[in-house]
């Protein structure tokens, strides 16, 4: 089939596109806004600079409902690109990739009614003191739901780095990468959850060499599939015969 290779290609770009805006939104989201929004350790500063910066808090918000939008194509752009390698892998990778928005959807959730308590919009028979201590509540049971998007940030990785090592098009290097990152995305998940005292030690000494681990992986396929697509000398399909006349 001699129109296969370009429609890959195609495809690999569309993916890498996605892949690239899905990335910009979760700077965006979880390092920018987060750095305006939240001080670790300590909670009243953290009410302030909600209050004091709403408008920006609230389009964290518009983001991640964004970015899950965006997340839904992007898989779906990936399964029809390594469908052809692994099928089961393929469905796989997508199944635990959209097993995340639903999270998403509960910590906005909880980041609304966290703004409505701390506006006074609810509770109001709740002391000033009271109310803030529950908003606090809803953020950091956010920051426990995290740790579950997390996990299935990296279990998505691992099929996705399989398909992209085994499919023979895409250089086998970035498969191992995304490995790596799935990897340490679930042993971050685990230990935090299991030893809290873990998270404080990682947040102060190894967030900034775990993040580079995982970034590698991502943002190189990201790189390869906008930039180059496939390699030019795409192999047939596993199944496909094409038949001499």
């Amino acid at each position: 089939m001699e129109n296969k290779a370009p429609s890959l290609k195609k495809t690999a770009r569309l993916a890498g596109l996605l892949y690239l805006v899905w990335i910009i939104t979760g700077i965006y989201g979880m390092m920018y806004v987060q750095s305006q929004t939240i001080v670790k350790g300590d909670d009243i500063a953290t009410v302030n600079k909600i209050l004091a910066n709403e408008f920006l808090f609230r389009t964290s918000i518009i983001n991640d409902l964004f970015s899950s939008a965006i997340c839904v194509f992007l898989v779906l752009a990936l399964y029809r690109l390594l469908k052809q390698v692994n099928e089961h892998q393929a469905k796989l990778m997508v199944t635990l990739l959209i097993l995340t928005i639903p999270v998403v959807f509960i910590i906005n959730a909880f980041n609304i009614t966290s703004l409505m308590i701390l506006k006074g919009e609810g509770l109001k028979t709740f002391e000033l003191n009271q109310r803030q201590d529950l908003a606090m509540l809803f953020l950091k049971i956010n920051d426990y739901a995290l740790l579950i998007l997390e996990m299935f940030w990296g279990l998505w990785l691992i099929p996705f780095g399989q398909l992209v090592y085994k499919s023979k098009f895409i250089p086998r290097i970035f498969g191992v990468f995304l490995i790596i990152g799935g990897v340490v995305y679930m042993l971050d998940s685990f230990l935090s959850l299991l030893f809290p005292m873990y998270r404080l030690y990682f947040r102060q000494f190894a967030e900034q060499p775990i993040l580079l681990i995982v970034a590698i992986g991502e943002i190189s396929i990201m790189f390869w599939l906008v930039i180059k697509g496939v390699k030019n000398n795409t192999p047939k399909i596993a199944g496909e015969h094409i038949t001499q006349h």
